[in-house]
C-alpha cells in the first residue's frame, strides 16, 4: 500500500536543507516518495505564536552549545559536507518561496528545489536581494522573466498561503516537518522515526 508523505518546506530553515539531503535515501530505501509541500516558516510562527531558534535559544545557557553539538552529531552520521550557515541569515524567503510555487506549476519543481537549497546553504548567497535571486536562477540555467512574474501572480501568493494554512491545520508549527498519512513529525532528529512509520504503514 502506498503511503502519502509531506515534507513541509521552507528554505530558510538548515534543518530542512538537511533533512532535504537524507530524504533519498529514506525514499530508496522504502520505495516511497515524500511530497514536497512549500510553506512560509513566517506565516507559521505567526499562525502559531512560534519564534525561530534564533529568538527562543536567546539567553539559554548550554542548550545553544548542545544544539550545535546535535548538529555536528548529524552531520557526521549523514556524512554531510556541502553545509555551512548562511552569513546573511535570517534571510526573508518570501519570494523564492513563492518560486518555488511556480516551479511546481511549471514542471521544473526538483530543480528549483536543489539550486535554491544549494544556494542557501552550500554556497550561500543573500537569497531576499532580488538581484541575487536573478543571477542564481539565470546560473542555473531556469527561467528568470518567467519566474520573476510569476512571483507577483496573486494566484500564486494565494497558493503559498493555502499551503501554510493547511500545514497548521494539520499540526505544523515549525520545519522541517512531515505529514505520514495522519501522523505529524517535526526535525531532523525525527527521520528515523518518519521511516518507521512508512514502513508500518506500507503493511
Amino acid at each position: 500500500m502506498s503511503v502519502e508523505i509531506k515534507f513541509y518546506f521552507d528554505f530558510g530553515s538548515p534543518n530542512a536543507y538537511l533533512s532535504h539531503l537524507v530524504i533519498p535515501a529514506i525514499e530508496e530505501r522504502t520505495g516511497e516518495k515524500f511530497i514536497y509541500t512549500p510553506v512560509l516558516l513566517g506565516g507559521v510562527f505567526k499562525m502559531t505564536n512560534n519564534v525561530s531558534p534564533a529568538i527562543s535559544l536567546q539567553g539559554i545557557k548550554n542548550k545553544p552549545e548542545y544544539q550545535q553539538l546535535e548538529m555536528q552529531r548529524f552531520l557526521k552520521k549523514h556524512d554531510i559536507k556541502n553545509f555551512q550557515y548562511n552569513p546573511h541569515f535570517p534571510v526573508n524567503t518570501l519570494q523564492i518561496m513563492r518560486g518555488a510555487m511556480v516551479a511546481q506549476r511549471a514542471g521544473f519543481f526538483e530543480k528549483y528545489i536543489n539550486d535554491m537549497y544549494k544556494n542557501m546553504w552550500a554556497e550561500p548567497k543573500k537569497l531576499d536581494d532580488p538581484e541575487v535571486i536573478t543571477a542564481v536562477l539565470s546560473e542555473s540555467g531556469l527561467p528568470v522573466e518567467d519566474i520573476m512574474k510569476g512571483i507577483q501572480d496573486p494566484s500564486v501568493k494565494q497558493e503559498l498561503i493555502t499551503n501554510t494554512e493547511a500545514a497548521v491545520t494539520n499540526g505544523v508549527f515549525g520545519s522541517p516537518s512531515f505529514l505520514v498519512g495522519t501522523e505529524l513529525y517535526f526535525g531532523k532528529d525525527r527521520l528515523r522515526e518518519v521511516e518507521e512509520e512508512i514502513e508500518s504503514q506500507k503493511v
